[in-house]
């Protein structure tokens, strides 16, 4: 190796680069919800011109974080998997936490703490509080950095609707034990987490807050967290 030569390995910097100005981690910060969004309101979040953002939105794509899909005439940007949204949250775990301002912008942030999807699985309070009670009543068992299923989890997921065999045999990691940004504790993703997650939106346990990530139960969902899991949800 060539004296002073950097060792060739996964190009770090470009990704970094791409995530680190402020305007496309806000757009990335968006997405990170799960749900694709067209390019002007991802203008709006991120505070710049429709112009700027679709700029931002071709390096996003070319740099492989984001991907585009078009319907009808109109383009969806939503990231690229699992993975970004594992870097952006990891990110936000070294992140320096965002000031309080007395604004909107404070009442938002207390809406993610509470619930919030992290790509397409529950995080939050609500997610953190979900994969506990999932844990105490030995459903769930932690194996370092992941969950096994028990079989006494196998019979609570087939009454929910969640088919853990099968997610199992799935490429995709089955259930990862994720370090939750603003709880600093552990939830559920995975493959496991997002049919869990897909089914208690489809269950109307779950509905998202319109122009946010943020989750909220619905009033059957309270009920149904707390007759199932011992959970309050609010």
């Amino acid at each position: 190796m060539t004296k002073g030569r950097i060792p060739d390995g996964p190009a770090v910097a470009a990704v970094a680069g791409l995530m680190g100005d402020p305007s496309r981690a806000a757009i990335l910060t968006a997405l990170l919800g799960g749900v694709a969004r067209p390019a002007g309101e991802l203008a709006k979040y991120a505070r710049v011109s429709p112009s700027t953002a679709s700029a931002h939105l071709a390096r996003l794509v070319e740099g492989g974080l984001v991907r585009a899909t078009t319907a009808g005439r109109h383009r969806y940007f939503a990231l690229a998997g699992p993975q970004v949204a594992r870097a952006l949250e990891a990110l936000a775990l070294v992140a320096p936490p965002a000031p309080e301002t007395g604004g909107k912008g404070d009442f938002e942030l207390r809406r993610l703490r509470r619930g919030r999807t992290c790509y397409d699985h529950l995080a939050g309070a609500l997610g953190v509080a979900v994969t506990e009670a999932l844990v105490a009543r030995g459903s769930l068992e932690p194996h370092g950095d992941a969950f096994e299923v028990t079989a006494e989890g196998e019979e609570w997921l087939g009454r929910l609707g969640v088919d853990a065999g099968r997610i199992r045999s799935g490429r995709r990691a089955f259930a990862r034990a994720c370090l939750d940004w603003s709880e600093r504790r552990p939830h559920l993703a995975g493959a496991l987490g997002a049919a869990i997650t897909a089914r208690f939106f489809e269950a109307g346990w779950l509905a998202r807050v319109d122009g946010s990530r943020a989750v909220v139960p619905t009033s059957a969902g309270r009920r149904a967290f707390r007759r199932e899991l011992g959970v309050v949800a609010d």
